[in-house]
């Protein structure tokens, strides 16, 4: 009786395996057959009303869920297959993927848009996180620089990354609270790339911001915009995006991409590998291509954009504005954050650590 009582255990066991199994084929099946789009990306990227254009121009009907970093998209897409037929990941995260065989190949014979894409960017990405511009369209851009009240500190006074470190602007910088950006703009202050591993390096870097702590009013992110807007502080590091609205807020402020170089970030478009809907995020990706498309978006968001054909559709002052655009020269001497691996990661936690608990 045992015997047998344990085989009908078994049998059970095994029928509801199957049960589970053929829920996930049938759910797999029926995804692959609707004409739909699966898109992850960063929330409040997309000006409003484009989902709705790209579903009305299209049929296509648009799932779209939003992340907040890239950390957190990342094992989303590496371990549950088919989920999402587009993702948006930033530079390094797409040279993540793309070394661990995550993502597919563009096909740009179905995104004939992709000749908007200016050729710099292109540049930007084929030597640094996407060989051959293989598995990635780039989406938008920035740089990193230094926001300051010219009412207070003179224009031209700040040049260099070092100048944070000026104990005459005490209590009134702002340093953005991200490991790699702020230990990016310390290396970049001492001479070295903001991608180095070397220890020696990484440890300088980390006792720089250590010697600057005094002078830092706040470490933030987000809100380092509106500090410089509302003159709760004088010079702080932000994002060339946040500039021009910045300046319709509060007139006096200035921007400058420090001498040594900066910190460049691209966002991307990306196929993952076992999407389902690959013919539909390629019509996802060329729509987002198009250049109405394009500077909607750049109206919308007022970061760079990396569409030529949408930038010539910009005001002659905003095609040739430095802060938007910075020179090839300073581009030169910028950087997009690498994935710098496990054991990368690693130091610079260490490194992060020794500097926050200091």
């Amino acid at each position: 009786m045992k015997l047998l009582k344990g085989k009908r255990i078994l049998i059970l066991i095994l029928a509801l395996c199957l049960l589970c199994v053929c829920a996930v084929v049938m759910t797999g099946c029926g995804q692959k057959d609707r004409n739909e789009v699966r898109i992850y990306s960063y929330g409040d990227y997309i000006a409003p009303g484009l989902i709705k254009e790209f579903e009305k121009e299209t049929g296509i009907n648009v799932i779209y869920d939003t992340f907040d970093t890239n950390e957190e998209m990342y094992p989303v897409i590496k371990n549950q297959a088919g989920v999402y037929d587009v993702i948006c990941p930033s530079d390094y995260m797409v040279e993540r993927m793309r070394n661990e065989g995550l993502l597919s190949k563009i096909d740009y014979s179905k995104v004939p848009n992709f000749k908007n894409i200016g050729s710099r960017y292109l540049k930007i990405a084929d030597r640094s996180y996407d060989p051959g511009n293989k598995y990635a369209v780039p989406y938008q851009w920035g740089i990193a620089g230094i926001m300051y009240n010219s009412s207070k500190i003179q224009k031209g006074e700040i040049t260099s990354w070092n100048d944070l470190w000026n104990k005459k602007y005490k209590g009134s910088i702002i340093m953005q609270d991200s490991l790699r950006d702020t230990m990016g703009a310390s290396l970049k202050a001492l001479g070295y790339s903001l991608n180095s591993t070397k220890k020696s390096e990484l440890s300088a870097a980390a006792d720089y911001l250590v010697k600057q702590k005094p002078l830092v009013y706040k470490y933030a992110n987000d809100s380092a915009r509106d500090l410089l807007v509302g003159n709760s502080a004088d010079v702080g590091v932000v994002w060339n995006g946040e500039v021009l609205y910045s300046q319709e807020l509060n007139k006096d402020l200035d921007f400058v991409i420090p001498k040594e170089g900066t910190e460049l970030f691209i966002d991307n478009w990306c196929v993952p590998k076992n999407a389902f809907h690959k013919s539909n995020a390629m019509k996802w990706i060329n729509f987002m291509c198009r250049a109405d498309v394009a500077y909607k978006n750049y109206e919308y968001l007022t970061y760079s954009t990396p569409n030529e054909a949408a930038r010539k559709m910009m005001s002659k002052k905003l095609q040739n504005s430095k802060v938007l655009f910075p020179s090839d020269e300073l581009l030169k001497k910028s950087e997009v954050l690498r994935d710098v691996g496990p054991d990368g990661d690693d130091l610079y936690s260490y490194y992060w650590k020794i500097f926050k608990s200091r």
